[in-house]
């Protein structure tokens, strides 16, 4: 069966379960800032960093996991990892094999029937290499392990659930754009934003963005990737802003509560990050034929289909 090989599994230690997500607050902030799927991109680190500390007030900021991807040589490796370890990080399903590798799980990513196993068989390959310089340090892989599944915080009194992939795994796809644009991944999303006592569920892992409101009960927001273009013709990453204040550079946003959910583009030195890329990753190699298009282009995906109404 399909969903048994590796990079398509989903290995049991990775489920949370919604209730898991219901239990007390980590923490209290009055601005949040979650940004997954950096994907080992130092530039978008960097001008994420200066974002983030251009914030006033009390504040957080979250990595939700896949911060490591393309960066396999072994000092790109250990500068993101030092950069997103200085605040508070998740474990993405990189992370998670990089620390501790799962029987059959591969990259981990369990994808769906959706992405062609081509995509499937070069992610493998890449976690592959990319455990390299995770173990030129094994106190890096350590520091990895030691990361959690997910967190809750408290913004402005407000729950907000921050995970690397769905409400019940790591490595779900139920707040894919895909899942979230059919009735029956609607109506699961919004019974689990119940079932969490969470009014915000933010996710990243599936690498589209997508901000769907359900009325009262609660938002989805899913930045998508912090380190590589989310739009077609676009050159920026994102991050997810949860604030009682707007930004002035969030590119849509809605409501809920007294809250304002953000889009905020992390505007890196995109031909620095290309230049970047090449070098560890030539024409002919499995992230090049994997990504290179997107990191150049943008994926074949509008802005105007990641903010969706109630």
């Amino acid at each position: 069966m399909a969903e048994r090989r590796p990079g398509r599994t989903c290995p049991i230690s990775y489920r949370h379960g919604a209730a898991a997500l219901a239990a007390q607050a980590a923490f209290q902030v009055e601005t949040l800032w979650v940004a997954g799927g950096l994907y080992g991109n130092r530039f978008a680190l960097e001008r994420l960093l200066e974002l983030y500390e251009a914030e006033p007030g009390a504040k957080a900021l979250v990595f939700n996991g896949d911060f490591h991807w393309f960066d396999h040589d072994p000092e790109e490796f250990a500068r993101v990892n030092r950069g997103v370890l200085a605040h508070l990080a998740t474990r993405g399903n990189v992370e998670t094999e990089l620390a501790a590798p799962s029987t059959q799980a591969g990259c981990g990513c369990a994808y769906p029937e959706w992405v062609d196993d081509g995509t499937v068989e070069r992610s493998n390959r890449i976690l592959e290499r990319l455990r390299i310089a995770a173990l030129a340090d094994p106190a890096q892989c350590e520091a990895l392990a030691r990361l959690p599944m997910h967190l809750v915080a408290e913004v402005a009194g407000e729950r907000v659930a921050v995970v690397h992939g769905d409400a019940e795994s790591l490595a779900g796809w139920e707040f894919s754009q895909e899942r979230l644009a059919t009735g029956p991944g609607a109506a699961a999303a919004a019974a689990a934003l119940s079932a969490a006592d969470a009014r915000i569920f933010a996710s990243s892992h599936t690498c589209l963005p997508v901000l769907q409101g359900f009325d009262d009960v609660g938002v989805i927001v899913n930045n998508g990737a912090a380190g590589m273009p989310n739009f077609a013709g676009t050159q920026y990453g994102l991050a997810t802003r949860v604030s009682l204040a707007p930004h002035a550079k969030a590119l849509y946003r809605t409501r809920i509560g007294p809250l304002h959910v953000e889009a905020i583009p992390i505007d890196y030195d995109a031909p620095a990050w290309r230049a970047a890329f090449l070098a560890q990753w030539p024409e002919g190699s499995d992230a090049h034929a994997s990504y290179w298009r997107r990191i150049k282009f943008g994926p074949r995906y509008g802005m105007d289909l990641a903010l969706r109404a109630a």
